[in-house]
């Protein structure tokens, strides 16, 4: 897998992402801390503990939404 890269739609934008990324490098790379930050991929939203398992795979739709705290 050396060298190969994935296509994946994070928030609506198409970006190339390295092959065999978890969710928690993708956060990583991101520079978005996993505190107050959900993740769905694909419609399902993963779970905080499986971030380190989840792979991100060609043609994923992740969606990364930050809370706010505030009223």
């Amino acid at each position: 897998m050396h060298g190969e890269t994935v296509l994946v739609t994070i928030n609506g934008d198409r970006r190339t992402m390295p092959a065999g990324m978890t969710v928690e490098r993708l956060l990583e790379r991101l520079e978005a801390a996993p505190a107050g930050i959900a993740v769905a991929k694909n419609g399902h939203v993963v779970q905080r503990s499986s971030f380190g398992s989840e792979r991100i795979d060609d043609g994923d739709r992740i969606e990364i939404i930050k809370a706010v705290a505030g009223g």
